[in-house]
C-alpha cells in the first residue's frame, strides 16, 4: 500500500500537513504514516537524565500523535502509524523514505511568518532533485475548506 509521510512537530503549520495527508489517503485509498525526530541536542545531559527526556519526549509524541490519529481515523477513515526516530530531522525523513519502500509522497507544512517556510521545508527543498519521492509542501495558511476542496 502506498503512504504518505508526513512529520510531527510542534510548528503551526504541522496541522494543514496532517489533514492533507490524511485527506489525500482517504481518497486514493492509501495510508499515512507520521514521523516524529528527536533532535540530538535534547539528550546533550548526564545518562540518566538523558534517558528520562527520551521518555518523555516519547510520551509526548505519543499523546500528541493520538490527536492526529483519532481524528484522521474517526473524520477520515484512515489509521495511521507512528513512527520515532533520533537525530537530526532532514537526515531522519531521508533515512525513513530510504527504509520504508511504501512512502510514495513526503508532505510537509510550510510555515507562513516572515522567517520563510521553515528549515524542514528549505534542507529537504534542497535535495528534492535526489529523493526517490516527490515532495508535497502545504502552506500553513490554507483553510480546511479549501484543503477538503483540493485533496
Amino acid at each position: 500500500m502506498r503512504k504518505f509521510l508526513v512529520v510531527l512537530d510542534d510548528s503551526r503549520e504541522c496541522l494543514n500537513a496532517m489533514r492533507f495527508a490524511a485527506m489525500r489517503a482517504a481518497h486514493t485509498n492509501a495510508g499515512v504514516e507520521i514521523l516524529a525526530v528527536i533532535p540530538p541536542e535534547e539528550f546533550n545531559h548526564w545518562i540518566g537524565v538523558g534517558d528520562i527526556m527520551r521518555e518523555e519526549a516519547r510520551e509526548r509524541i505519543e499523546a500528541h500523535f493520538e490527536v492526529f490519529a483519532k481524528w484522521m481515523r474517526d473524520k477520515q477513515g484512515v489509521d495511521p502509524e507512528l513512527v520515532i526516530r533520533e537525530g537530526e530531522p532532514a537526515t531522519e525523513i531521508i533515512e525513513q523514505v530510504k527504509d520504508d519502500p511504501e512512502i510514495g509522497v513526503l508532505v510537509l507544512g510550510a510555515g507562513t511568518g516572515k522567517k520563510g517556510p521553515g528549515p524542514l521545508v528549505t534542507q529537504l527543498s534542497k535535495t528534492s532533485g535526489t529523493l526517490p519521492i516527490p515532495i508535497t509542501i502545504v502552506p500553513g495558511d490554507l483553510s480546511k475548506e479549501r484543503l477538503e476542496s483540493i485533496t
